[in-house]
């Protein structure tokens, strides 16, 4: 491949993991919100796609579930929105050891860093305050670009914040939201991060044969030259 300018990657279950720390989804957040799980999810799953692309706000959506739920209190819902935020927090706490060396290596080497992340409003707040974030010089979060994976929109404009043609970027990700195959077709080199992949777990994303997979951050480097 040509040499590579830039490495974009993916947050969540490549950068960080949920799943190395309690986890706080709509199952866990229907328990605290006192309701039961199936009418809790039957608006917050619903409005995944618009809680993605920054039309409504953690805040807004869990009042409209407690409102029709007939258990809103302004209490509850802070509860569960702090809770909700801490769990997003502590997922930079738990990242794998090669991560933060090797963005720095990036960094050294003159690569550009990219994000391109699939986050809601909350997710969006966590990552701009991390520790990752600095390492940065382009991020496209789809709660701010009102785009997600996989409209290759979203891809094409993270390359335009980083001025660099497609040939010249590898993306890595751990293959969710079809990000793999959208990175592909705009012309990027697509490998997918498995280093947080476990058999066994709720995680959606499996192995994906037909890219190659890299078991460890470090290895990233084997497609940069010099």
């Amino acid at each position: 491949m040509p040499m590579v300018k830039a490495v974009i990657f993916d947050m969540y279950e490549t950068l960080i993991t949920l799943f190395e720390s309690p986890l706080y989804f709509g199952t866990q957040m229907s328990v605290d919100a006192g309701i039961d799980e199936r009418d809790f999810q039957a608006i917050w799953e619903i409005a995944e796609e618009d809680r993605t692309i920054g039309k409504i706000t953690l805040e807004e959506i869990l009042e409209k579930i407690l409102k029709v739920n007939g258990c809103y209190s302004i209490n509850k819902m802070n509860f569960i929105v702090k809770k909700r935020i801490q769990c997003k927090e502590e997922a930079f706490e738990n990242l794998h050891n090669e991560i933060v060396p090797m963005l720095k290596l990036l960094k050294e080497k003159g690569i550009l860093i990219g994000l391109i992340s699939n986050c809601f409003s909350e997710e969006a707040m966590v990552i701009r305050k991390s520790i990752l974030f600095p390492y940065f010089d382009a991020v496209c979060l789809s709660f701010d670009e009102g785009l997600q994976k996989p409209d290759l929109a979203i891809f094409n404009r993270c390359l335009e914040k980083l001025n660099i043609q497609a040939g010249e970027c590898l993306y890595v990700g751990d293959g969710g939201s079809s990000e793999l195959e959208a990175a592909q077709l705009v012309g990027m080199k697509a490998v997918q991060a498995v280093w947080y992949l476990k058999e066994g777990t709720s995680q959606a994303t499996k192995r994906k044969p037909e890219f190659e997979q890299l078991e460890t951050p470090f290895e990233v480097f084997n497609f940069i030259k010099g």
